[in-house]
């Protein structure tokens, strides 16, 4: 596998084009406007003149939950628990609802201090306890309990969490960021952190589009801790891609087969979830038997080329959910969009602008053709403002997906 250099994808971001909070109106953010290489600007409230009537616009409507639990020993050591992602009950839908307890994967800060024992929090007439398990890599294995059984997790972390913004906003969780680092179309419980290119629409954009004939469909991919993790390999491909998880209604699949080849992700967790639809839709066509493999490797798109087209791939899926009866697709992605890749499905990019050295830029320039430098370089230059809470671009693809 060739090279990639995660130093040729550096750029100098100066703190204070890092933007600490959004805007007082989502939808006037700046809208960098790129196609065919040109570079131009607008306000996202404008988005619609940029997206073709009859497109499919597709949004990740997951949303996220107060995450961060601060425990006290009783000596006072202050100890941090910051739950990622479910183990049991896997399915987060199950772990939030859960009355009886349930176990997370979590990072612990201020670890050395927690070597055993439980820790406990109150929550009225009731105590949540928190027992830490085996280690995950440089994660651990957390289990809650409660004794109360009006009481589900889901409602425990809406009493007792923090909901986490990103670190390198440098800042504490305010009061306003409960409603700001969601987007207006949320509701399904599970991220650690925001889809952030859907920070920016409003009911009034939304209505917009659909005036002018830009459809909308929505999935669910629950965003990760790793979203944030920088590449620390030179060599990009050594880096090790965080595991999400994805659900997709049939409905939705069924509309993005219609509308291929005018296919609008919002952000890049919706773009990593449509691509993996194709990666699972042939391995329901080649595949024998029932033992399918929801996975999607890391490196899946660039071990073999497959002469299935898209449409073949998400009738597949389909044609898998009418047989067994399901509305709705789970699975799980780790895919790494980066130079090289070939797009399946996404025509049109909505999205923030990334760290330097991460794989959200690597995803960039493979969707441009290696020309995140134009982007980049344009924004700089603009006062355009980075990052979580910052100005947004829609992104052309020079050629089109194989459909």
């Amino acid at each position: 596998m060739e090279e990639i250099l995660i130093s040729e994808y550096n750029y100098p971001l100066p703190d204070e084009r890092i933007a600490k909070y959004p805007l007082k109106e989502r939808d006037h953010s700046k809208l960098l406007v790129y196609r065919d290489g040109q570079v131009s600007q607008d306000y996202f409230y404008n988005v619609g003149d940029y997206i073709p009537s009859g497109s499919l616009l597709v949004y990740n409507n997951t949303r996220v939950i107060p995450a961060r639990l601060v425990f006290h020993k009783p000596s006072g050591a202050r100890i941090e628990v910051f739950c990622l992602e479910p183990l049991a009950p896997r399915d987060y839908q199950l772990a939030l609802s859960s009355t009886a307890g349930c176990t997370w994967k979590c990072m612990i800060g201020n670890l050395k201090k927690w070597k055993e024992g439980k820790l406990s929090l109150p929550i009225g007439n009731t105590t949540v306890y928190a027992e830490r398990g085996a280690t995950i890599g440089n994660t651990y294995e957390v289990r809650f309990t409660w004794d109360n059984t009006d009481l589900s997790f889901a409602h425990v972390l809406d009493a007792l969490g923090e909901l986490p913004i990103p670190p390198y906003l440098n800042r504490k969780t305010e009061e306003s960021d409960k409603t700001t680092y969601q987007t207006v179309y949320s509701r399904i419980k599970g991220s650690v952190a925001a889809p952030t290119a859907g920070l920016h629409f409003t009911q009034n954009v939304l209505n917009d589009l659909r005036q002018r004939g830009i459809q909308t469909t929505e999935l669910t991919l629950h965003v990760g801790a790793g979203t944030f993790q920088p590449v620390k390999t030179e060599d990009a491909n050594k880096h090790v891609m965080h595991t999400e998880i994805i659900a997709v209604p049939r409905k939705a699949i069924e509309d993005i087969a219609r509308n291929l080849g005018h296919i609008v992700a919002v952000g890049t967790t919706s773009m990593r979830t449509l691509e993996s639809l194709y990666y699972i839709g042939v391995k329901l066509s080649v595949q024998q038997g029932n033992n399918y493999d929801w996975h999607v490797g890391q490196f899946e798109p660039y071990e073999q080329l497959y002469d299935i087209t898209t449409a073949e791939a998400l009738q597949a899926i389909v044609n898998y959910l009418d047989t067994t009866g399901q509305e709705t697709l789970h699975a799980e992605t780790q895919i790494m969009i980066r130079p090289g890749y070939t797009f399946r499905v996404v025509d049109q990019l909505i999205t923030n602008f990334h760290q330097p050295k991460s794989t959200l830029l690597l995803l960039v320039s493979a969707f441009v053709d290696g020309d995140w430098h134009t982007i980049y370089d344009y924004a700089l230059s603009h006062d355009f403002r980075f990052l979580s809470y910052g100005d947004s671009s829609i992104l052309t693809r020079n050629s089109k997906p194989n459909k």
